[in-house]
């Protein structure tokens, strides 16, 4: 329990690699961050190299044992947190065989069509297939192709040769794991959306026999199975010399980014919610059951506490929004705009925003800007400003953004509170959004939820990495988090702005139902998702 230990947690995401130093409660005391190219290729490819994941961790990592923030013999363990649903195909060695393919990569859709398929279907699935992959794992592939059940298919069926010669198939979270230690193996989370293990019993996540049979790839290429909060090892030799580590410190098999991130947020106990607002965002509640929503897109599954699944609920995009109006709107470098550096944009937006009035003087904005995923799957659907008028500004728009994302988050509060069968009560937030006081309060005040703005709120996934990992080593329980968990403020919902956003979020839903045709018809042929 000294206060003198600490992990060295990775947060590999889709643009970079975060390391950080932290304490065994949960202490961020400094980080590094390295960017991570990502090659967007014809057909609705996305890709990135294994060995530029491998630098950026070597140099983020050996950057702050350099610093000697602190002295190198208290750092304890490694721990990793990573994007999720890429696949790397890996020989006997554990060298990789090509790019890895990322979560955004559709080009295996059309192969994984051959195990979905059927004489009689639901929602493009075969049927009786559909009701085995949720009864076993509590979800299925996703038709889009962008999970490791098409992304193997892809590389079986169009890279043969590498399909040959490849021993393993790992996951992001899996090949950094492999690579700090020797060790093939995958986790509870991080093998789920290869959709061939049996999710039932939650403390031993088992392969399936039937869904291996039927996934298309052999059962040799799958890796060993292991806890989240398990030691798979030490750190590799050669890895601790390079950093300067010893070769005793421990390597925890850590968790993906939503299950990092709903530790690391600190609502840890049964019922429990947090909110994520990053690029995408999503509402996710630990459970003790394992259940399936069929209809709204939303499923518990295994995550990092042992007997407890996770409800997560997805939303397409969230703070994206934000970054489109920035890049796209307001400071789009066209002939309009030729500044080379911005001022700090979203702090700009946080003030504007906070003069306007809730409600946006009635603008409401949709933040559809990707399709969306839950509580309505739907790839054709887009954003729009709606109720424009000459009276309206600049700031009334800045706020609808907003706002609109609180009302999509507040449209998903009641099919998530249908599934944990109570209201939620205190919701806390975490990610980039969360730096913004003025969007906490619009949360709160939409939601009419209090919202607990969680200190520190981007390092939410190394937080959670390295709490991980001292659960593992027995430095602390899980039970013990929310006494660690700092918050910088909580915002309550406020009884003046009920009326405007209950009338609001009527509009708003009424805006899907009648316009979702409209949308089908101009954006079938391009999709998104």
């Amino acid at each position: 329990m000294s206060s003198g230990k600490y992990v060295l947690a990775i947060d590999l995401g889709s643009s970079g690699c975060k390391a950080a130093l932290v304490s065994v409660h949960g202490r961020v005391v400094a980080w590094r961050f390295c960017p991570v190219e990502t090659q967007i290729l014809p057909g609705g490819g996305a890709e990135q190299d294994p060995d530029d994941w491998w630098d950026a961790l070597l140099e983020s990592c050996g950057d702050l044992i350099n610093r000697e923030v602190v002295p190198r013999e208290e750092i304890v363990a490694f721990c990793c947190s990573a994007q999720g649903e890429g696949t790397v195909a890996v020989d006997a060695q554990g060298r990789h065989l090509m790019n890895a393919i990322l979560w955004m990569d559709s080009r295996g859709a059309r192969h994984l069509r051959e195990i979905t398929r059927g004489p009689i279907e639901v929602g493009g699935y075969h049927a009786c297939r559909l009701v085995r992959w949720i009864r076993l794992t509590g979800g299925a592939p996703s038709t889009t192709g962008k999970d490791p059940a098409a992304h193997m298919l892809l590389i079986k069926n169009e890279f043969p040769e590498v399909y040959k010669e490849t021993h393993k198939f790992l996951n992001v979270l899996d090949y950094l794991n492999f690579r700090l230690t020797g060790r093939f193996v995958a986790t509870y989370d991080s093998i789920l959306t290869s959709w061939v293990t049996d999710n039932r019993d939650v403390g031993n996540v088992v392969y399936s026999d039937s869904l291996l049979r039927s996934c298309g790839i052999a059962r040799e290429k799958f890796p060993e199975l292991v806890k989240c909060t398990d030691l798979i090892g030490t750190l590799d030799e050669e890895v601790a010399r390079a950093l300067g580590l010893s070769h005793d410190v421990a390597v925890v098999a850590g968790a993906i980014d939503t299950t990092a991130a709903a530790v690391g947020s600190g609502a840890v106990e049964d019922y429990e919610a947090h909110l994520y607002i990053g690029t995408s965002s999503w509402l996710a509640v630990h459970l003790p059951y394992k259940k399936t929503d069929i209809l709204r897109s939303i499923a518990s599954v295994p995550c990092a506490i042992p007997g407890r699944y996770l409800m997560i609920a997805l939303q397409a995009t969230a703070g994206g929004n934000l970054g489109f109006l920035r890049d796209r709107i307001l400071y789009n470098k066209d002939e309009l705009l030729r500044e080379e550096s911005l001022p700090d944009v979203y702090q700009v937006m946080d003030r504007i925003a906070e003069r306007t009035s809730p409600g946006s003087n009635g603008v409401i904005y949709t933040p559809w800007i990707f399709g969306e995923r839950a509580p309505v799957e739907d790839r054709t659907v887009r954003a729009a400003i709606y109720n424009l008028s000459l009276e309206n500004s600049r700031a009334d728009i800045i706020r609808a953004f907003l706002e609109g994302v609180a009302l999509n988050t507040r449209w998903l509060l009641r099919p998530v509170e249908k599934f944990t069968g109570r209201p939620l009560g205190a919701i806390n937030m975490v990610g980039g959004g969360a730096n913004s006081k003025v969007w906490c309060q619009i949360f709160a005040d939409v939601l009419d939820r209090p919202v607990r703005q969680v200190k520190d709120p981007i390092q939410a996934n190394v937080r959670g990495a390295a709490l991980i990992a001292s659960v593992g080593m027995g430095f602390i329980s899980f039970h013990e988090i929310p006494g660690y968990t700092e918050y910088l403020a909580t915002y309550l919902p406020r009884p003046e702005t009920r009326s405007v956003y209950d009338a609001h979020f009527r509009e708003f839903v009424n805006i899907y139902r009648r316009n979702k045709g409209i949308f089908r018809r101009l954006n079938a042929s391009r999709a998104l998702g």
